[in-house]
């Protein structure tokens, strides 16, 4: 491929991740509840994360610095599924026990 479209799709790429962190985190301003707060800020998260990492990897300057970036990817990856699962199931428990104190 050419220089220029390589710069060019890289541009691309890292404008639409940065779209994505933009979109996520208007979600998590705009989502009436923390259940869909935490959805919408995961999931346009970690794609934005994605296509900057997509767009950074033509221009590192080994295997190993873009193996060293892929492994934060996924690193990444697993923290933000592991702490809106955390935070989704202590939101969940505080309903069922709200729930209870009504109904007592």
């Amino acid at each position: 491929m050419p220089d220029s479209l390589v710069t060019l799709l890289q541009a691309l790429l890292l404008t639409l991740g940065c779209l994505f962190f933009l979109v996520g985190t208007l979600g998590l301003f705009r989502l009436p509840d923390t259940l869909a707060r935490i959805h919408a800020l995961t999931k346009a998260d970690n794609l934005g994360l994605g296509l900057i990492v997509l767009g950074l990897l033509p221009s590192v300057p080994g295997p190993a610095t873009a193996a060293k970036i892929l492994f934060i990817w996924l690193v990444a990856l697993a923290a933000s599924a592991t702490a809106a699962h955390l935070v989704a199931r202590t939101v969940r428990a505080s309903d069922s026990r709200s729930d209870r104190e009504d109904g007592a």
